[in-house]
């Protein structure tokens, strides 16, 4: 089940907020939708008969002023452990603050891998992985023809 249609997130100015969601929502392979002077849409609305797909929104609010990260939260599915790492490095590179490293979290499950950042006006967001780690592919066993 996919609980969430969309998501809105209050930043202090989209200034900083859009090199940092664009940087961070590319990573994670979410398309940018639009580009208003208010506010940043990505992913994929939903229509009719289509319940599929899922978006984010990054609305200008002058009184959305930095706060401390616990009290909001925002996690976004990652298609891979490599894009858990892009998201966290994008993020880093574009304004963000680190709030934990990119690595596994086994205290959720044993294949939870995630890594959290503090985006420019204070709310706390997640990428996370729920697969195993690939592990190195099993070379091809060469047959001999006697």
């Amino acid at each position: 089940m996919q609980l969430l249609d969309h998501v809105s997130i209050s930043v202090a100015g989209l200034d900083t907020a859009r090199p940092f969601y664009d940087a961070v929502m590319a990573a994670l392979g979410a398309a940018k939708v639009y580009d208003h002077a208010d506010a940043l849409g990505y992913g994929e609305r939903c229509g009719p008969g289509d319940s599929g797909h899922t978006y984010l929104s990054v609305q200008a609010d002058p009184a959305a002023a930095p706060t401390a990260p616990a009290r909001r939260h925002w996690c976004f599915k990652a298609a891979s452990r490599a894009a858990v790492d892009a998201f966290h490095a994008a993020g880093l590179a574009h304004g963000g603050r680190d709030a934990g490293a990119p690595g596994p979290r086994p205290h959720y499950h044993p294949h939870y891998y995630a890594a959290f950042l503090s985006d420019p006006s204070g709310n706390r967001i997640e990428a996370v992985c729920h697969d195993a780690p690939c592990s190195p592919r099993a070379r091809p066993q060469s047959s001999r023809d006697g």
